[in-house]
C-alpha cells in the first residue's frame, strides 16, 4: 500500500498533531478502500435519489422488493455470533470522546457504541481525538484526570464490549483528499480504526464489531461487505472477523431486511431498530404525501402504527435467520432536580424496555448510565437466556400497509415551539463542536433534530393547522422563533448567548425548514460551516 495522492488539508493544527493516528501505512489503508469503493458510494447514493425521484413522481410504490423473493424465501442464516456479542441485553451509545468512552465502557452495559456519527460532530479534533481515544481504549490504557477536580477516570478490571460506529455513507471527509478527491467519511473513520486496532483486538479475545448507519438498501449492505473483505484480506485477517449490526433507520431499509441480513450474513451481529432516524426517514421518504404529515413528536411511539409493525418484523426476520434483533433507544437523562417527574420519566423507559423483553428483542439501547441498572433489571427478569433466538414469532403479520400507518395524534403550538427549542439549541452545540445534548431532560443528537426540522418543514409547506396556533405561516413561525430565542437568552445568559453560536443556528434551521425541497440532512448543510466556524 502507498499513501501517495494522500492530501491533508486541515488548517491552525500542526501537521503532526495526529501523526500517530495518520501515519503513512493508516493513510494508505484509507487511500485503498476510498480508490475502490468511493465511485460506488457515488452510485449508490445518486441511487438513492433517483428512487425518492420515482416515489415522488409516483413511479414507484412501497414494497418488498419482487427481483428478491428467493432471498426472503430461502432457508439461510447468518454466521454465528461470536462469544463477545452472544448477550447483548443492554448496549450504551455516545460519542468517542474520552471521558464518555471510560465511563460508558463501566457503566454496566455490555456493549458500548462508540459513536463517529449522529451523537458526534466531525471536527478534525473530535474525529482524530476519537480514534485515539479508542485505540487506547482497546489497549486499555485510556486514563483522564478531569482539569476541574483532579478526578482521575481509568478502565474497570471488567467493561463493556466495544463497538464503533462510522459516519453514514452520505458524509464526506474535507480535511483528507484521496487522487484530489474529497474522501468518504465513513471510509475514514472505519479504515483508521480497523488498521490501528483489529489485531490488538483479536489479541485480546474480541473483534473488530461495527454498527453501520443508514443504510436504505441490501445494495448498501452488500458494499459494506466487500468493503470488510477488502479490509481484512488487505491486513491478512480472516474473513468473517468482522462483525457489524446494522441500523435498520430508514423507511426503504424496512422493506429489505432479509435481503440486508442476507449481504453480510458472513459479516452480521443482526440489526437494531434506530427509532429516531426511523421517524425522520419516515417523514423525508413521504414528505410529498400530505397524509403521511405526523402528530406531535412526543405522539409517535413505539408501541403503535408504523414503528410497532416495523419492530415486531424486525425480530421476527431477525431470529429466523440466527441474527440479534436489538431495540432502540431510550432518550432520557435523569431528572435529579425533581423526584417526582423523574419517577414518571423512569416509568415511560420501564414501560418501553418491557414491551421490547416481552416482544422478543435481545437487547437494548439507553443514552445514560443511569439507565442501565434499570434495563438490565428488565431484561435479567424477562430474559434469563443471553438472548432470545430461539423466539421465531410466526404470529407476527405485517404487510406494507402497516409498515405506512400514520400515528394518530394532534399537531400543537407546544409540539411546534418543542421542535423549534430542540433544532436551534441543537444545531448551535453542534457548531460549537457538541453532537450531544442534554435539552429537556433528553439527550439529543442528529436524529432527533432531524425529526424536529422535518416536522416544521412538513407544517410550514402545508400550513398545517396547529391546535393553539391556527394555519402555521411564515409570518407566525418568525414570530414564534424570535420568542423561542428570547427564552433560550434568558436562559443561557446575555454573555452566554453572545458567545454561542445561536445566530448561526438559527439561521440554518430556518433555511431547512423553509427550504423549498426536504433537504436529505441538516448536517449536510451545517457542515459546510462548520470548519470555518471552529477554524478547523
Amino acid at each position: 500500500m502507498t499513501a501517495t495522492s494522500v492530501e491533508l488539508l486541515v488548517q491552525g493544527h500542526p501537521t503532526d498533531v495526529f501523526s500517530d493516528v495518520l501515519t503513512e501505512e493508516s493513510l494508505a489503508f484509507v487511500a485503498l478502500l476510498h480508490r475502490r469503493f468511493a465511485a460506488r458510494i457515488r452510485g449508490l447514493l445518486q441511487r438513492r435519489e433517483e428512487l425518492q425521484r420515482e416515489r415522488v413522481e409516483g413511479v414507484r410504490a412501497w414494497g418488498f422488493l419482487p427481483e428478491t423473493l428467493a432471498v426472503r424465501a430461502g432457508d439461510w442464516s447468518v454466521a454465528k455470533a461470536p462469544v463477545a456479542l452472544e448477550d447483548r441485553r443492554v448496549e450504551i451509545t455516545g460519542p468517542v470522546d474520552r471521558k464518555m468512552i471510560i465511563n460508558a465502557l463501566n457503566s454496566g452495559a455490555r456493549v458500548f457504541m462508540a459513536d463517529f456519527e449522529d451523537s458526534n460532530t466531525p471536527s478534525w479534533d473530535n474525529l482524530m481525538h476519537g480514534q485515539r481515544n479508542l485505540a487506547d481504549a482497546v489497549r486499555e490504557t485510556i486514563t483522564l484526570t478531569a482539569q476541574d477536580t483532579g478526578k482521575r477516570y481509568r478502565l474497570n478490571d471488567s467493561h463493556a464490549t466495544l463497538m464503533v460506529r462510522p459516519r453514514g455513507l452520505h458524509l464526506p471527509e474535507r480535511h483528507l483528499r484521496i487522487d484530489g478527491e474529497i474522501a468518504v467519511g465513513a471510509l475514514v473513520d472505519f479504515g483508521l480504526f480497523f488498521f490501528h486496532n483489529a489485531r490488538e483486538q483479536l489479541a485480546r479475545g474480541v473483534g473488530p464489531y461495527f454498527y453501520l448507519p443508514k443504510l436504505e438498501s441490501h445494495l448498501e449492505a452488500r458494499l459494506w461487505n466487500d468493503v470488510f473483505v477488502a479490509a481484512q484480506d488487505a491486513l491478512s485477517i480472516p474473513r468473517g472477523t468482522i462483525k457489524a449490526t446494522v441500523l435498520i433507520e430508514t423507511l426503504p431499509a424496512a422493506f429489505e431486511m432479509d435481503e440486508i441480513l442476507y449481504e453480510l450474513r458472513e459479516h452480521s451481529a443482526g440489526l437494531n431498530c434506530g427509532r429516531w432516524d426511523y421517524i425522520f426517514s419516515f417523514i423525508k421518504r413521504r414528505a410529498h404525501e400530505k397524509a403521511a404529515i405526523t402528530p406531535d413528536r412526543a405522539l409517535v411511539t413505539m408501541d403503535r402504527a408504523f414503528l410497532r409493525a416495523y419492530s415486531l418484523l424486525l425480530i421476527q426476520t431477525c431470529h429466523r435467520r440466527g441474527a440479534h434483533a436489538m431495540g432502540g433507544m431510550a432518550a432520557v437523562i435523569p431528572i435529579k432536580s425533581d423526584p417526582e417527574a423523574n419517577a414518571r420519566a423512569l416509568d415511560r423507559v420501564r414501560a418501553d424496555k418491557l414491551r421490547e423483553v416481552r416482544d422478543g428483542h435481545d437487547g437494548t439501547w439507553v443514552a445514560h448510565p443511569g439507565l442501565v441498572p434499570i434495563a438490565q433489571e428488565i431484561f435479567d427478569t424477562h430474559m434469563p437466556a443471553k438472548n432470545q433466538l430461539e423466539r421465531l414469532r410466526p404470529d407476527v403479520r405485517c404487510s406494507v400497509e402497516d409498515l405506512l400507518e400514520v400515528h394518530d395524534g394532534v399537531r400543537t403550538l407546544a409540539g411546534l415551539r418543542a421542535n423549534i427549542r430542540v433544532g436551534i439549541l441543537y444545531l448551535e452545540a453542534w457548531l460549537r463542536g457538541v453532537g450531544c445534548v442534554p435539552i429537556d431532560h433528553l439527550m439529543e443528537d442528529a436524529a432527533t433534530a432531524e425529526i424536529s426540522r422535518a416536522q416544521v418543514w412538513q407544517q410550514l409547506r402545508y400550513r398545517l393547522v396547529l391546535d393553539g396556533l391556527g394555519p402555521l405561516e411564515r409570518e407566525s413561525y418568525t414570530r414564534i422563533v424570535d420568542e423561542e430565542l428570547s427564552k433560550i437568552a434568558a436562559e443561557v445568559s446575555e454573555e452566554g448567548f453572545a458567545r454561542g453560536r445561536f445566530a448561526e443556528a438559527r439561521a440554518l434551521f430556518d433555511q431547512l425548514v423553509m427550504a423549498p425541497h426536504f433537504e436529505e440532512f441538516l448536517t449536510l448543510r451545517a457542515y459546510e460551516t462548520l470548519r470555518e466556524t471552529l477554524n478547523d
